[in-house]
């Protein structure tokens, strides 16, 4: 039987634009263009696309809703035909009804890009890896801030990212590339054909 992979996006909303309220000196600034990339394809290819968006319950959030934070990147703004599912905590899994989406539409396979890569990105990779899902992480596609940890020390973005893509690559997902996961994608497809 041949499986369509779903592409799930995470959290690409306006309020990431805020660079200081999230800790600063973003890492990898082309995580949208290539979340646009892999959208277009999916898109051209038919392939099921799923947004999440993140619904903050915190009154001094701009990720909640009514603010225009909220908002998706004009960008990364669904179609008619492209669900969306809002969460308030950091897994796409938790207070949503996405696995039972998953489970009808008959979606075995996931890739994922977003925002934050080390918050709703890594928990929801893992969950998604947890509940069996063949799961793919763009590292090119997804990005972070600066991080403070408990005993004050600052840790730098693109370390954040980076160690964060290492604890998740070959126990919960396989973390590649843009290019690479389109690759893999068609000539995985091609071969079911």
């Amino acid at each position: 039987m041949k499986t369509t992979p779903a592409l799930l996006l995470i959290d690409i909303q306006k309020a990431f634009d805020d660079q200081a309220y999230w800790g600063g000196n973003r890492n990898n600034m082309q995580a949208e263009a290539n979340a646009g990339r892999l959208l277009t394809h999916w898109r051209t290819q038919g392939w099921p696309v799923i947004h999440v968006k993140h619904d903050s319950s915190s009154p001094t959030s701009p990720l909640r809703l009514g603010q225009p934070g909220n908002e998706f990147k004009d960008e990364m703004k669904p179609i008619a035909e492209e669900p969306v599912f809002a969460k308030s905590v950091n897994s796409a899994f938790i207070g949503t009804n996405l696995q039972a989406y998953l489970e009808e539409q008959q979606i075995h396979t996931l890739v994922i890009a977003g925002l934050t890569t080390d918050h709703c990105v890594s928990t929801t990779t893992r969950m998604a890896g947890n509940l069996g899902f063949e799961t793919y992480l763009v590292a090119d596609a997804s990005a972070t801030f600066d991080k403070q940890g408990f005993d004050g020390q600052l840790y730098p973005a693109e370390l954040v990212h980076h160690t964060a893509l290492a604890s998740l690559h070959g126990e919960f997902a396989t973390v590649l590339t843009t290019d690479q996961v389109i690759d893999k994608i068609t000539s995985k497809l091609a071969l079911q054909s």
